[in-house]
């Protein structure tokens, strides 16, 4: 079980740096939609390259960037529901759902998404726009990388679920975190135990 954990913490930490150097997208976005604003309003034209370029830096960064929110548990959630839930319970679920919608849909959209690149590498596709950015298999491969971060973010947190649930109880503390077990709750056994 100690094994598993080390893995999900090295892939955490490849998901980890991956998002924290992907979030530096946000400033060049930032530069370029202040420009394009600027422009527009006192220079009375946009340009397409500008519009192109600040959606694939979007794109970028959140593609990027999506498998780092899963690993930091900054994702959507029904928080209703699940902050009732006991940890054991919240584990089991976040497995089930690993298992059963994470990973396949991540598997289903790498398996396309690389052919979806290699068509666009091949074919030398360009904006449609005659001023628009060339390479477009650049922006394009950002979905399956993105998804293939997420597919480990996943796995990642499948393996912290499965030693929080069939673990020993020595490891609930690394484990557990995933699932809402912060220090003051450690203490509480029957709480970790369910």
């Amino acid at each position: 079980m100690e094994a598993l954990l080390k893995l999900s913490d090295g892939i955490d930490n490849v998901v980890t740096r991956v998002g924290k150097l992907a979030s530096l997208l946000a400033i060049p976005l930032m530069i370029v939609i202040m420009y394009d604003v600027i422009q527009r309003k006192f220079g009375g034209q946009g340009s397409i390259k500008l519009q192109e370029l600040e959606w694939h830096l979007h794109t970028g960064l959140f593609m990027l960037c999506f498998g780092y929110a899963y690993v930091r548990d900054s994702h959507v959630r029904i928080e209703l529901i699940r902050d009732n839930l006991r940890p054991r319970t919240r584990a089991i679920i976040e497995m089930l759902g690993g298992i059963l919608c994470v990973l396949p849909f991540c598997a289903l959209v790498l398996y396309f998404g690389f052919d979806f690149v290699a068509r666009s590498f091949e074919s030398h596709e360009v904006s449609a726009s005659t001023t628009g950015l060339t390479h477009r298999w650049i922006i394009k491969s950002a979905i399956p990388i993105g998804f293939g971060l997420l597919a480990m973010a996943g796995l990642s947190i499948f393996l912290k679920c499965f030693v929080f649930v069939f673990g020993p109880t020595n490891l609930h503390s690394r484990a557990g975190y995933y699932v809402g077990t912060h220090h003051a709750d450690l203490g509480d056994s029957a709480k970790l135990d369910d």
